[in-house]
């Protein structure tokens, strides 16, 4: 038999899964999707666990059940590219003949000493889970001090001010405004509405190091009872290490068929992948979609027809009634793309994106 493995059961992974299943997948080839986790995380939605307002419950997704899937739950320390081989921290290696790698990513702390150790994160379930238990413990008037207002940043800081009014929250950003990635328009009203809810928003700071319940700009001390750190991203570990070309953001170089040029057999999907947009849960599964398709076409022995990956648009959500988003080049502000973004989780949830 041949082995098709799927690392990560997360948008990526399980949108591979899923859209194999809808071909024709020949009687040789057994899927098997590992993941360390018995089911798939809305990663997207990670912000309302940490503030408080959605449960870890709801935010749990089961996988495909398909007739003929397999799924291996194991903590993969390495893959071993010249023996193909997926190696676990504690079980013996299996094989692939086939393999997607599509384990996401994971916090980038810029060398900055102090903040892995004195920040808490989002970027994994049980990271999530802790920030969510700082957080909810903080006492009455605590400062809470988030790091990067990008998207995330934005989104944790809204929720959380309609979670704890009465905490002190401030975003601390090195640009010249949140959401410096966005349109103006669209930082103004996040920024107005941050200021209408007693969200402070401070620009240009550049953090020097961290210490416990202090961060240092400069020479200026900030008192934080609790940091949390969303400014950057990275792949995680077991990316890093694999010797293969990457871009400068450590990303692995594909080919026109996400596929790495030296090693065909292997498939790399999501913010592990080198692609011409921001690392996004809609970028995964539009990838993994066309993986899919690339693997069924060439089991068939003919040639993947690809076409660009398009994407929908970003939606934010500032609380439950409140959101901004960019379709196309239009931003949208207010209460439609919150609701937008609840009907795209909704489909995520149940696999009809």
């Amino acid at each position: 038999m041949r082995q098709f493995v799927v690392l990560g059961g997360g948008y990526g992974g399980v949108t591979v899964v899923n859209h194999l299943f809808k071909g024709r997948i020949p009687n040789d080839v057994t899927v098997t999707l590992i993941d360390r986790m018995p089911f798939q995380s809305m990663k997207t939605e990670y912000y309302a666990l940490a503030a408080g307002t959605a449960s870890d419950y709801e935010l749990r997704v089961p996988f495909p059940t398909h007739s003929g899937l397999q799924i291996k739950y194991g903590e993969v320390t390495g893959v071993d590219l010249e023996n193909r081989q997926v190696i676990f921290a504690a079980e013996d290696p299996i094989p692939y003949d086939q393999l997607v790698i599509a384990l996401g990513c994971t916090d980038r702390f810029h060398g900055i000493p102090g903040a892995q150790e004195f920040s808490s994160t989002l970027q994994s379930f049980a990271a999530t889970r802790a920030t969510y238990l700082q957080l909810n413990n903080a006492k009455p008037y605590a400062n809470i001090n988030i790091v990067g207002g990008g998207l995330s940043g934005v989104e944790v800081a809204a929720e959380l001010r309609e979670s704890r009014p009465d905490l002190n929250i401030t975003i601390l950003d090195r640009g010249s405004r949140v959401l410096s990635a966005f349109p103006e328009r669209m930082s103004k009203y996040v920024t107005e509405w941050f200021h209408e809810h007693g969200v402070n928003t401070r620009s240009h700071i550049g953090i020097t190091s961290l210490e416990r319940g202090v961060i240092y700009n400069g020479s200026e001390e900030i008192s934080s009872d609790v940091t949390v750190w969303t400014a950057g991203i990275q792949p995680v570990e077991l990316v890093q290490k694999l010797n293969v070309p990457k871009d400068a953001s450590g990303r692995v170089l594909l080919n026109e068929y996400h596929q790495i040029p030296e090693h065909p057999e292997v498939f790399v999907c999501g913010d592990c992948a080198s692609l011409p947009f921001a690392p996004s849960g809609q970028a995964a599964e539009g990838q993994g979609e066309q993986i899919a398709h690339v693997a069924l076409a060439l089991w068939r022995g003919e040639t993947p027809k690809l076409h660009p990956i398009k994407l929908r648009g970003t939606l934010g959500s500032l609380g439950k009634k409140a959101g901004f988003g960019l379709m196309g080049k239009r931003a949208v502000t207010g209460r439609v793309p919150r609701l937008l973004k609840s009907g795209v989780l909704w489909k995520s949830k149940h696999h009809l994106g």
